[in-house]
This record gives structure tokens, C-alpha cells and sequence, in this order.
């Protein structure tokens, strides 16, 4: 087992403003994750650092981002601009923060390794890039 992977995601802790920490609690109250996930955003949360909106630095994934991701085992980049849910329009473009990739990368800074269970399986992605929108 590569402990290494495992400690330096777990060491990390994520940066959230408070409206997104109470937005991920309730959905871990609705149920709507897999039990690993739900198991991951747990502990995410657990050890979260809650900030202002204007304290949360600028290579943090969060709503009205646009992040550059890489997934470690193909080596395929993807881009996707996170928006509220509401406004997420895939003739614009835009993808939920609360979509599956949303959840996983949220909080997280640039440069962060991490794994999260997709359909396909559970993924490992890097975080290329973060911008604002």
C-alpha cells in the first residue's frame, strides 16, 4: 500500500468559506454520496479551515473557479468552470460545484493529489490549475 499518497491527502487539510462547509454538510445529510465519498467529505470537513470569502486564496477550488485537472493514472487533462448549481449550462460550459468532481475537488488547493470514487471507479486527479472566472 503507498502510505505516502494516503498521509499527504490527509495531511492536507481543505479551505472553505462557511456558506460551503454548511452547503457540504447538508449534502452528507441528503445522502446523496457513496459511502466512500460521503466517508472522504467526512473527513475533509472534520479537519477543514473555514475562511471569509475574501480571505480564500486565489489557487483554492471553489465556486466561480475555472480548475485545470489532470487525472494521474491516463495522464488526460480536463478544464471545468464551477459555478453554482443553478447556473450550471453545459451549452456555457459550466459545471455544479455540487456535481461529482465538483465535491471532490472542492477546497483543495492547486498542486494537491487526491482520489475520488467516480462511476468509473475511484480516480486519483491532480490539480493543474485554479483561476477565478
Amino acid at each position: 500500500m503507498n502510505t505516502t499518497a494516503i498521509k499527504t491527502e490527509e495531511q492536507q487539510s481543505i479551505i472553505l468559506t462557511t456558506g460551503m462547509f454548511d452547503l457540504l454538510k447538508d449534502q452528507i445529510r441528503r445522502k446523496k454520496l457513496s459511502n466512500l465519498n460521503e466517508a472522504n467529505l467526512i473527513e475533509q470537513l472534520k479537519n477543514a479551515k473555514q475562511v471569509l470569502r475574501k480571505d480564500l486564496p486565489d489557487n483554492v477550488v471553489d465556486i466561480n473557479r475555472k480548475v485545470r485537472l489532470a487525472d494521474v493514472e491516463s495522464g488526460e487533462t480536463y478544464t471545468y468552470s464551477f459555478v453554482a448549481p443553478e447556473k450550471a449550462k453545459p451549452k456555457h460550459n459550466t459545471t455544479s460545484i455540487l456535481s461529482p468532481i465538483g465535491l471532490a475537488l472542492i477546497g483543495y488547493a492547486e498542486g494537491t493529489e487526491l482520489s475520488w470514487e467516480m462511476d468509473n471507479g475511484i480516480r486519483q486527479y491532480r490539480i493543474e490549475a485554479v483561476s477565478s472566472l
